[in-house]
């Protein structure tokens, strides 16, 4: 028997949304929670941005990456979560991958080829780096024949770089050289 639950209001539903996010093991599909709090995928999309404005100046952050969210501590806390939590600094990425994942960040989806065009050299132990550490991941295939794997980001790479969105990435000077840091 399922238990009848109170009616959920429009203007309670971001608290709501919040506090299952908030427990939730993994990142949460948006068409997955609009079904279990039985409410239109636009009511759920409106309420999302409304826990992404509260949460903008705390310790807690909205991150989306297309139809999946989930929330991460502020970027700004890190050092301070990290040192809490007894983990390690994290290992630094060479430079084959930071060139590597910085072509796969701004051009995703690509493809390793693509990467290596880019580069102009063999790129696979770095992406294979990257794969490893959960930066980046495989997305499908391109369209046309041989069908090549297409990579793109991950949660954890906004998670890592302090993004909520792929789109938060600084815009490429027009110039073409790297975003001052």
């Amino acid at each position: 028997m399922t238990k009848r639950l109170p009616a959920l209001t429009k203007e309670r539903l971001p608290a709501v949304i919040e506090s299952v996010l908030f427990v939730a093991e993994e990142p949460v599909d948006t068409a997955m929670l609009a079904r279990a709090l039985r409410r239109p995928r636009a009511e759920v999309e409106d309420a999302l941005l409304e826990v992404e404005k509260r949460c903008q100046e705390g310790g807690i952050r909205l991150q989306r990456a297309s139809d999946i969210v989930q929330l991460v501590s502020a970027p700004e806390s890190g050092p301070y979560v990290e040192r809490f939590l007894g983990l390690e600094s994290r290992q630094r990425l060479s430079t084959a991958a930071l060139e590597s994942l910085a072509i796969i960040a701004y051009k995703q989806p690509i493809t390793r080829s693509g990467v290596e065009q880019l580069r102009g050299v063999n790129s696979d132990a770095a992406i294979a780096s990257l794969i490893a550490r959960g930066l980046v991941e495989d997305v499908g295939k391109a369209p046309g024949p041989g069908g090549a794997r297409l990579l793109a980001t991950t949660l954890k790479f906004l998670e890592h770089f302090g993004l909520r969105k792929p789109q938060d990435l600084p815009p490429l000077p027009a110039n073409g050289s790297a975003p001052e840091a």
